[in-house]
């Protein structure tokens, strides 16, 4: 993708950030080992630096080294039903992480035109599409309306955390929970309304003014999990 500024843009096709997550699943699921878990959520770390989200593949690296530190502490240090109740947890949190930081970084990069013409080149049928379209916008509009949510709670000393809960529970469902509940009602609301007068039902081919189609670092990206997946089936079956 060029820029008006004439530079070259790292960019994937929404098509290849779609098979990378079914890859990223498949490789948490027969992930082998922590390591190879850990690997994997510093691929995505790499990916997401491509694109620029340096604090974000940072925080998460840095996140998931401290779940990697806390699950190694309670295979060593607990016994009995307190640690099978933490193993279990922190079983179902490893696998899901990866694929929950990459589709973060599938959601904050990905322009709902871009997705839509797309879908529109796989003939994917509008009843899969519309719904994923709106949940790209809806996603980062209630994380927005949280945000605010939160910084005008703030001035009146009522924060969202759990210590703010058990302190004044009332006071925090109230002034935090119920505003933010009813800024998602409306946001759903809003989108919908929005994607319907753009023509989002329209059955005719849709138009995009940034060529949509597959490049040489959507090969080096799938070829990359691709890799990293056969890699894992592999030690997968050595253990």
């Amino acid at each position: 993708m060029i820029c008006k500024n004439g530079k070259k843009k790292f960019r994937l096709d929404p098509r290849t950030k779609l098979f990378l997550i079914l890859l990223c699943v498949l490789s948490s699921m027969s992930a082998p080992s922590l390591a190879y878990q850990f690997g994997l959520v510093v691929l995505i770390a790499l990916l997401a630096a491509g694109f620029g989200k340096w604090g974000y593949a940072v925080k998460g690296v840095i996140a998931y080294a401290l779940i990697c530190f806390f699950t190694a502490w309670i295979m060593q240090e607990m016994t009995g039903t307190l640690r099978t109740m933490f193993v279990a947890f922190l079983g179902l949190l490893h696998k899901v992480y990866a694929c929950g930081m990459l589709a973060g970084v599938v959601l904050t990069t990905t322009k709902v035109s871009e997705f839509l013409s797309a879908m529109n080149r796989l003939h994917a049928p509008k009843k899969l599409v519309i719904p994923l379209a709106v949940m790209l916008r809806y996603l980062p509009t209630v994380g927005e309306d949280w945000r605010y949510i939160k910084d005008a709670m703030r001035m009146r000393d009522v924060f969202p955390s759990v210590r703010g809960f058990l302190t004044a529970p009332g006071m925090t469902v109230e002034c935090i929970y119920v505003p933010f509940m009813m800024a998602a009602s409306k946001a759903a609301d809003e989108l919908s309304i929005a994607a319907v007068t753009r023509g989002i039902e329209n059955p005719k081919p849709r138009t995009c003014l940034v060529q949509i189609r597959l490049g040489i670092t959507d090969a080096a990206a799938v070829l990359l999990f691709l890799g990293y997946f056969a890699a894992g089936l592999y030690l997968g079956r050595s253990i």
